[in-house]
């Protein structure tokens, strides 16, 4: 009996369709079946029953299936905290980031940390969130710096850094450019552009916090969803858009940058950052870049 005949014949009892399991294992189904035979054969007895149309667990498929869980589960435990400790012993740490933390806090803290650690061996990638968070659960990395998303996994623990603050790009040819502050009536007859929701939630959402009690509708244009895009977008004279702050560092030419509002600082709360690893993973490396983080936080939020 494999892990991986363990790994398929859950995957098949979740969707109970060999095509959705084969899809969500990156295999094909008739590869896929045969795991499931040999674990059968194994056993000496089905778990499944199959038809034309339907897959369903037989009775020893149903007891089975949480057996088979906490092996899998126990086994990906094991690997993980060996990885670590190998990591560990060869001085190195996976850091991931959303490009916000890469563009200050990353370098920031990098400087202080080889300072005190040369010789630890960092490893660095630039994602979004929820690319992030799959290869912290499976042990890829060791640390990300991302922005929350809704309720987190019970495997992970978060501690929160800081919120950004947030400024209106638009073309200094517009009249709005001569403006020292935003409210968001000065919005009224602007195009604002905005990623899709499903690619860049937080950004979506803190364009739309701006207008929750303002008695009318944004006009949102869906044209980019990278903010260096969207900045040339904006600098095409093809609408406005709500961002953090730290984007006034990006290459912007014929662009105004402008605080929001005094009135409208609670959508900093759209924008906030927080670092994340796995809950109950030991890794001395990493608890002494999370202590640089803490030390360094009041520097560090200055930058954002």
């Amino acid at each position: 009996m494999e892990l991986h005949q363990l790994r398929c014949f859950i995957a098949v009892a979740d969707e109970l369709h060999f095509g959705h399991a084969a899809q969500k294992l990156d295999m094909l189904p008739s590869a896929l079946g045969r795991y499931i035979k040999l674990l059968e054969e194994n056993l000496g007895t089905r778990l499944l029953t199959r038809s034309t149309r339907n897959v369903s667990l037989t009775a020893h498929g149903a007891l089975f299936l949480p057996e088979a869980r906490e092996l899998v589960t126990r086994a990906d435990e094991v690997q993980k905290r060996f990885q670590t400790l190998a990591r560990q012993n060869a001085g190195t740490l996976r850091v991931g980031a959303i490009d916000s933390a890469a563009i200050s806090l990353i370098p920031h803290v990098l400087h202080h940390f080889r300072e005190k650690w040369p010789g630890v061996e960092i490893h660095f990638l630039e994602d979004k969130s929820s690319r992030l968070l799959p290869k912290l659960k499976t042990g890829r990395l060791d640390l990300i710096f991302i922005r929350p998303m809704g309720a987190m996994d019970s495997e992970f623990q978060s501690q929160f850094l800081f919120y950004e603050d947030v400024v209106l790009a638009i073309s200094q040819n517009h009249p709005l450019a001569q403006k020292t502050e935003i409210n968001v009536e000065d919005l009224r007859d602007i195009s604002l552009i905005v990623p899709e929701k499903r690619v860049r939630p937080h950004s979506y959402d803190l364009t739309l916090s701006l207008f929750e009690h303002a008695g009318f509708k944004p006009q949102l244009i869906q044209i980019a969803d990278e903010k260096q895009t969207i900045i040339n977008m904006v600098a095409a004279e093809l609408g406005a858009a709500i961002m953090p702050k730290w984007v006034m560092r990006m290459a912007a030419l014929n662009i105004k940058f402008i605080p929001i509002g005094r009135g409208y600082e609670n959508i900093r709360n759209k924008l906030p950052m927080s670092a994340v690893w796995v809950k109950g993973a030991r890794d001395e490396t990493r608890d002494n870049m999370m202590q640089i983080v803490m030390d360094e936080l009041k520097t560090i939020t200055s930058l954002y």
